[in-house]
């Protein structure tokens, strides 16, 4: 016997039939948490926005990506210092090829 699924009706056939290992993460799952703050911090926060959860979200994924970024600079910088000596070697050599003075 074949079973005939409508169209409209195969996605969430699809969806219900995923394993768990085949869902992927959803960032709209919360965990409650209690964080303890300086009172005029948090006084300035509700000023600035009516969610906190919202805000520290907010703040904590901004911390978080500067954190990223920065490690990558100082990770690019160690490889530019490492290495600037072949790059100097190789500027001098192109110059040299060139028929520029060093």
């Amino acid at each position: 016997m074949h079973l005939v699924i409508p169209e409209r009706n195969r996605t969430l056939v699809r969806q219900c039939t995923l394993s768990y290992r085949e869902r992927r993460y959803d960032h709209r799952v919360r965990v409650k948490t209690s964080v303890t703050l300086p009172y005029d911090l948090l006084r300035q926060i509700d000023r600035t926005q009516t969610n906190r959860s919202s805000f520290i979200e907010k703040a904590a994924r901004k911390y978080l990506e500067d954190e990223a970024r920065n490690r990558r600079r100082m990770n690019d910088a160690a490889i530019l210092e490492r290495l600037a000596g072949e790059f100097d070697e190789e500027a001098a050599d192109v110059l040299e090829y060139q028929g520029f003075p060093e």
